[in-house]
């Protein structure tokens, strides 16, 4: 076999599919054993979560009638079949609500779940704590207690995610509501003694069958048998974990938190093996040592919760565990928190309280060897010798009485030293560094030079002087901070609602310069500004508290895309994944939204290939308000039905006309110099963030624009008027910019996609850079032939392509290379070919590209040509080219081939050399 024959079977062996094709979701309903078989797999795919998604995800479309109106899902075979295969894939996983909870979103899992509740023939309308499950059949009884676990579990991680009260309930309203009930529901499990059974991918056949008549899926011995210690070892473990975040304010609720734990752990013990137990250990072990500390040695926060009126108890308890360090750090700042929001609410003679509780969580921290919070540095700023008076007391009293540690006592020195150089009356000063524990842990040399550095700073300041003025009381100040570091107008009102001057411009200064330290891409420095403000207003406002919150987010989502852009191959942590999607999920009225945060995180959702989620959770007021979220969703939907063209229409139609929207002039936008406005021209570059996205999402992105662009040029193409009519408005420069600068980014990522490459060659072309796409036609040629070593793929020098290359080579004066490239069109192109060689301005070696022609009429006029202007030499060239023997028309057409292929690829190597 010749060279050019195995390069012909490489080629075509190499474009093979080297891995089985993924399972589509329909086989499953087009062959019953199928999904078992698929189940029964080491590494199946898609993983049973992704069918779960799938499923429920084809059984949950809208239909269209014939008048184009939405309706809800038809209740029909497919649909209930789709239904009942997602609630047989969850039944193989054993009903695992750890792992059913990592990889299904909430209100995916909240549809599975209440399928599960309506084939267990669970009464509708009747409340769950209406039920006496211990008259219930099995397999009832079971998906009542599933349901209310998963919904505690939710508000679990609800708060979690929000831990303050105000707040978390927000999440999930609906579950939140129905708490009570599910905890009564469970405790109500915890009674029964006997066993229980849950259902199968078996007795969900057999209910599919419609044999439940004979009662079989009914009867004590169907399903999966789940022992009573069993179950009350996992509904223990759940009802800890609800009593636990409830009990932060509520010590009997507490004490039933420890109950629960304690119980799970006994039952724990007691079990031979943990089958059908799943729960976090490791979390569990957490829980225990908490409630055990904070129970059974914890004296002082009993003082605290039993006398949480009693405010001198609270202050005592307060300074005692100093000493003790048993209360948690948050727990002692939710008490302040407590205390302020009271205070935000009007009441009245808490100030002081507050101020004290403040000292007491500075020196703890001090101990620690934490950072001062930002509350105590504002106190220490114009503080009264009472202030003074009560630090230094706390001081001495946090100290362990008999032999301080080394690392307590240096610490607490740093502290003093710090509290002398931030008073600036220095007859506070003096009350300091005369104090007895002053003397006590500092050595004689860092008092003498602490004592000259405030003796120098006192001829500087005058003591008379009144204190410093708001940012507001200085002319000028605001301008020049607003030129410096700008806050986003979306939260400026919000800003100015501060009461408190100081706050109001701390809180600006702290998020401006933190989205300064993003824009630097310094995010150490941003987190701590950002958590600095986040505590700081946490204080005294939640809206503003979400809102720091939301740019925490969305500091974080930047942070991993960077790593991802440095060449980092880590998915991002579920705990991040899980704050994008509540903030995507997030319903909450009156909330300044910024609009990029919600871009980025879709952006993001996208990067990271959870189309299923994009497709099926985001806030409806999200996707109206925002057509860049909807741009978002509706690429991920078209992504996911590509494979299926006939489904994908509508979604596709629906892109394109959110495309066309983002593109457009609209004039109730202010307008430019120019006097128009495109939306796109309104935003920063996020080309950013693309640098992780699935290579289709950015075809099809690409795709979109370059149609857009090719009908605003007002090229021929087959446009229906329809389309025509909808683009009038757009703004061709903004389309223009965004071609250009999306498929520039892109092959920054993948210089080597040959689709990308010739897109940009195309906008070469179109702009008329010849040279420029020449170079990006042929490079896109070398990158799918191994440098022209094999035949460049027909579909990527199609014939469009290689026209556009004979226009290059054409109006960069190259008349031979026309010649020979018009050899390469499917039907040779013999007049554009003769047109060329009969110019005689040929800025290419023009005989030195005679070899690479291999049609013999088109060397035929090339030897016309050169008689009839009297060129011999460069006539007997042409001969001589001719006379070669594998150009012999009477050869078979596969000589005929080989010997094409061969020039060809000389060819195109040789332009290589004359254009890279």
């Amino acid at each position: 076999m010749s060279a050019e024959a195995a390069d012909r079977v490489a080629a075509v062996t190499s474009s093979r599919p080297g891995t089985p094709l993924q399972t589509s979701w329909f086989e499953f309903l087009l062959d019953d054993s199928l999904l078992e078989k698929h189940l029964q797999k080491s590494n199946p795919d898609p993983a049973p979560v992704q069918l779960i998604i799938q499923f429920l995800e084809q059984a949950s479309k809208p239909s269209v009638n014939e008048q184009n109106q939405v309706q809800p899902p038809a209740d029909n075979r497919r649909n209930r079949t789709l239904k009942l295969l997602a609630l047989k894939v969850a039944a193989h996983m054993k009903w695992d609500l750890e792992v059913l909870e990592k990889g299904l979103t909430i209100p995916v899992l909240n549809m599975l779940l209440n399928e599960l509740l309506c084939v267990s023939k669970v009464p509708p309308g009747v409340k769950h704590v209406d039920l006496d499950l211990s008259t219930l059949p099995p397999t009832t009884a079971m998906a009542v207690i599933i349901y209310n676990r998963w919904a505690i579990r939710t508000i679990v991680l609800s708060i979690l995610l929000l831990p303050l009260p105000p707040l978390y309930h927000l999440l999930h309203p609906h579950l939140h509501e129905q708490a009570a009930d599910s905890i009564s529901v469970l405790e109500g499990a915890v009674r029964l003694k006997k066993d229980f059974y849950v259902h199968t991918m078996r007795t969900l056949d057999l209910l599919a069958a419609d044999t439940a008549a004979n009662g079989e899926t009914e009867s004590s011995t169907a399903g999966l048998r789940i022992s009573a210690d069993e179950l009350h070892c996992q509904v223990h473990y759940d009802l800890g974990g609800i009593f636990f975040h409830q009990g932060c304010t509520d010590l009997p609720i507490y004490e039933k938190a420890r109950d629960h734990f304690r119980q799970t752990k006994e039952l724990l013990k007691k079990l031979d093996s943990t089958v059908h137990v799943h729960l976090d250990e490791k979390r569990l072990a957490g829980y225990w040592n908490a409630c055990r500390v904070d129970i059974t040695n914890r004296g002082q926060k009993m003082v605290c919760k039993l006398h949480f009126n009693s405010l001198q108890a609270v202050i005592e308890a307060f300074i005692k565990d100093n000493i003790s360090r048993s209360l948690p750090n948050h727990f002692r700042r939710s008490i302040l928190r407590e205390f302020l929001y009271k205070v935000q609410q009007g009441e009245s003679g808490l100030d002081e309280v507050c101020h004290k509780l403040c000292v007491c969580n500075a020196v703890r921290d001090t101990l620690e060897g934490e950072i001062l919070s930002v509350r105590f540095q504002q106190l220490l700023l114009k503080p009264s010798k009472q202030v003074v008076d009560f630090i230094l007391e706390v001081c001495t009293r946090s100290l362990e009485k008999d032999r301080p540690s080394e690392a307590s006592r240096r610490n607490m020195a740093n502290f003093l030293k710090t509290l002398c150089e931030s008073l600036e009356d220095l007859s506070l000063v003096f009350v300091v560094s005369s104090h007895k524990l002053f003397m006590e842990l500092l050595k004689e040399e860092e008092r003498k030079v602490l004592v000259e550095q405030m003796r120098k700073r006192s001829a500087t300041i005058n003591l008379s002087a009144k204190p410093l003025p708001s940012f507001y009381d200085i002319p000028g100040t605001w301008p020049r901070l607003l030129v410096m570091e700008e806050v986003p107008p979306d939260y400026i009102n919000v800003i100015l609602g501060i009461k408190d001057n100081l706050t109001k411009d701390l809180v600006y200064i702290l998020m401006a310069k933190g989205l300064h330290c993003i824009s630097i891409k310094d995010f150490a420095h941003a987190r701590q500004l950002f958590s600095a403000c986040l505590e700081l207003v946490t204080e005294f406002s939640p809206k503003l508290r979400q809102v720091m919150l939301n740019e925490i987010l969305l500091l974080e989502v930047r942070a991993h895309e960077a790593m991802a852009a440095e060449g980092s191959k880590e998915r991002p942590p579920p705990d991040l994944v899980s704050r994008v999607r509540g903030y995507l999920e997030m319903r909450i009225h009156d909330l300044p939204l910024r609009q990029v945060v919600g871009e980025e995180c879709v952006a993001f959702m996208l990067n990271w290939r959870e189309n299923d989620y994009l497709t099926l959770q985001v806030s409806p007021s999200l996707v109206m308000n925002n057509p860049y979220i909807k741009l978002g969703q509706l690429l991920a939907s078209t992504c996911k039905e590509l494979p299926g063209p006939k489904e994908s229409r509508r979604t596709a139609k629906e892109l394109w006309d959110v495309v066309v929207q983002i593109c457009s002039i609209s004039i109730q936008h202010k307008r430019n110099s120019d006097g128009r406005i495109g939306l796109i021209k309104q935003r920063e570059s996020s080309m950013g963030i693309l640098h992780r996205y699935d290579p289709l999402v950015l075809t099809t992105l690409i795709s979109l624009f370059v149609r857009l662009h090719s009908i605003v040029r007002h090229e021929k193409l087959n446009v229906p008027i329809c389309v025509l009519s909808s683009i009038q408005a757009v703004d061709v420069e903004a389309v223009a910019v965004t071609v250009k600068e999306l498929v520039s980014y892109a092959l920054t990522l993948n210089p080597n996609n040959q689709s990308w490459l010739i897109t940009q060659a195309d906008i070469y072309f179109v702009t008329n850079q010849y040279s420029a796409a020449l170079n990006l036609y042929l490079q896109a040629g070398a990158v799918c032939s191994d440098f022209f070593t094999k035949a460049v793929p027909p579909d990527i020098y199609t014939d469009q392509v290689l026209k556009r290359m004979i226009k290059c080579c054409s109006m960069l004066n190259c008349h031979t290379q026309v010649a020979v490239l018009c050899q390469f069109l499917r039907e040779v192109d013999y007049m554009t070919a003769f047109k060329a060689l009969q110019e005689q301005n040929s800025h290419d070696a023009m005989d030195s590209f005679y070899d690479y022609i291999w049609d013999v009429t088109i060397l035929e006029y090339l030897t016309h040509i050169h008689h009839k202007r009297g060129e011999t030499e460069k006539r007997q060239i042409a001969i001589k080219a001719i006379g070669q023997t594998e150009l012999n028309t009477s050869n078979p057409e596969e000589v005929l081939q080989l010997a094409a292929q061969k020039r060809k690829k000389r060819f195109l190597q040789a332009m290589a050399k004359l254009y890279f």
